[in-house]
Formats: C-alpha cells, structure tokens, sequence
C-alpha cells in the first residue's frame, strides 16, 4: 500500500508541513499477539471510571470549554490556583498549543533526541525550527549541551522526563542546574508524561519547582497511569499568563464531556490506580534487570516501558519480537521501545531477547 505524505497534497502547503513526517502510532498487533508499541496501560478501566463515562450522557451538549470540575480539582491536588492549570485533549495537544503560542517562523525549539517523535510536528506547525541536541551515551538527556544550545531565536526548550522512548528519568539537582542555565523569559516545557512510574527518588518532580520558575510548565496526562488513553485528556500546570496564551493557541471545546467525567472518577480513585501503576513499575524493573543480565545494556528505566538498544539490529529484533507475539516499537537503526504490559509477556520478550543476542553483529 502506498501511504500518502503531506508532498502528495494537491494544494500548496507551507514548506516545513510538506517536508514534515506524519505521526504513526505503534502498530496493531495481530490477534492473539500482545501489543507493548504504544506505552498503553494494560489494565482495563476501573468499574468506578466506567460507570461515570455511563453516566455522563449529554453528550448532545457542548463540553465544559475549560473543564471546570477537572481544573479545580487538579489545582487541589497540586496545591495550587485553578487559573495555573489548564486541561486539554492529551497532554502532546497541549504541548502543540504551547509551541504555536511562543514561536514563530525564524524562531528556534530545542529537545533532546531521540525524543518524543511528536515534537518535530509540534515545532513544524508553528513554522519554527527545531534544534535537536543528541541524547548521553547512557541515553539520558544531556542537561549541559541543551542550555548551551538555547540562543537568541530559542523560544522554547522541552524536557521530557522519564524520556520517550528510553525511560531514562531527569536528576532534580540536574534539572535545577538547568534551570539556572536557561534565560527566564524562554519557555521550559517540562513532559511528565509518565512521572507516576518513577520510583527513583532522585528524579525532577516539576511540581513542586512552580512557584520559582515562572517560566517552567509541567505537563501530565490522564492516559498512561490513569489508563484514559482513549478518551484524551491531560493537563498543564503554569503561570496564570502561560496558561492564558495557551488557551488563546488551544482548540475551542476540545476536551469532551465522557473525558471529564473519567478524568474526575479516576482522582477519586487515584490510590487504587495507583497500586496498578505500582504493578507495572515492578514488572518494569524485573524485565529491565532481567534484560542485563542477558547482556543487553538497557538504561535504567523509569518510565511504563524499557529501551532495548539493538544499533543496525533493530529491524531484525521487531521482526522476531512479532513472530513471536510481541508488537514492539522500532526506532530506525536506535533500538527499540517494550511497553510493560501483561505479566504473561514478559517470558517471551525473554525468550527472544535470549536467542537472539548471540547473532547479533555488536554481541
């Protein structure tokens, strides 16, 4: 099948848009297969968090445009002012809006990489250009050559703690290094994506870092520890000035009714959640360790989901990890993102992971 790419349009398209990639997300797996491609929660929705969506049945009305209940409740929990949060359909929405409000054709966005693959779009829709700063030989984010990358066009810098796709988790005293580092009036977007799986006392924690750095926002979703992927809701928590031009950049009524009201039903249950994310955490560390102990230096992992590190093998590893039932995520000739999902998936990334070291061209 032929896919279509933005070049192919029969109109013309701003030049950053033609030459840009179109985001896939991981593959579907095949029946019977396990799909770890799309760093999914792998337990079903709480009975709670069903009956709530159930319930929520106005859906011939137009949402709540700034999720009122979502925010007021998220501002308690962080302790904070309903006007420094904003809730949007997925927390990458918002990094989009967040780009569109800062920067402009000319200007700069710098990120680590690899990184997630949705911020090179989110810097091409704003016409900007990205600075792309490589990732530490133990694929963490290199703090120092980020800060001295940013310039005089730098509108924006992204953070993305624990690292899509290598899991690896940001230090609090490293990024407080780089905080100082950064000029105060650039926009640091802190992605915490996946913060409620680190167990690693030592990593950032972006929200209690608010108050003294007016610049920084923090980014959380509703999609990977809460299992709401479905349904797109995240939410930042910033400035009171940040978060009105975000909402200036943001898609009007964008966060629907059925979210709001799973989003709310699963802070009511935030602790039962909570022991499922620990579940994954430890099925993570196990399978991490495991890993190593065969040979393969993965990074230590922080995230709901390891870095296999396969160089030019990468390709070869996909393809064996899905003859045998496992839909993985292939980055080029990088390696390979393993979601953590059911405990029964575990032996057979094993499996593999051991017959195929051996014939690898770096073993």
């Amino acid at each position: 099948m032929i896919v279509p790419t933005p070049s192919d349009a029969p109109v013309l398209l701003r030049p950053e848009i033609a030459a840009a990639g179109v985001y896939r997300q991981g593959a579907m797996p095949p029946e019977g297969a396990f799909k770890l491609s799309s760093n999914e929660n792998p337990f079903p929705p709480l009975p709670s968090v069903l009956r709530a969506i159930a319930q929520a049945s106005e859906i011939n009305r137009y949402p709540d445009g700034l999720a009122g209940a979502v925010r007021e409740r998220i501002a308690r929990r962080f302790g904070v002012e309903a006007e420094e949060v904003l809730v949007g359909p997925g927390s990458v929405c918002l990094i989009y809006y967040l780009i569109a409000a800062v920067a402009a054709p000319g200007d700069e966005v710098v990120y680590a990489w690899r990184s997630f693959e949705a911020y090179p779009n989110a810097v091409s829709v704003a016409g900007a250009t990205s600075v792309r700063v490589p990732l530490t030989a133990d694929a963490r984010h290199d703090l120092p050559a980020m800060a001295a990358a940013v310039g005089e066009r730098t509108r924006a810098v992204i953070v993305c703690s624990p690292n899509n796709p290598t899991s690896t988790a940001v230090g609090a005293a490293e990024f407080e290094e780089f905080m100082a580092a950064v000029p105060s009036d650039r926009l640091v977007l802190l992605d915490e994506a996946y913060t409620e799986f680190i167990d690693d006392s030592s990593a950032v924690d972006g929200s209690a870092l608010l108050r003294r750095y007016p610049n920084l926002v923090v980014l959380r979703t509703f999609s990977k520890a809460f299992g709401l992927a479905g349904l797109r809701i995240g939410y930042m928590l910033a400035h009171p000035g940040l978060v009105a031009a975000t909402h200036v950049a943001a898609h009007p009524l964008a966060v629907n009714s059925l979210a709001q009201a799973a989003a709310l039903a699963s802070l009511d249950a935030e602790e039962e959640l909570l022991e499922r994310v620990r579940t994954i955490a430890e099925r993570r560390n196990r399978l991490a360790e495991q890993l190593r102990e065969l040979g393969w230096p993965v990074p230590q992992a922080q995230g709901n989901f390891v870095w296999l590190p396969a160089g030019e093998d990468t390709a070869r590893v996909a393809e064996a990890l899905w003859e045998a039932g496992i839909v993985a995520r292939p980055y080029g000739q990088d390696g390979l993102r393993i979601t953590v999902g059911e405990e029964e998936s575990l032996p057979v990334i094993l499996d593999v992971a051991e017959r195929l070291l051996p014939t690898l061209g770096r073993a």
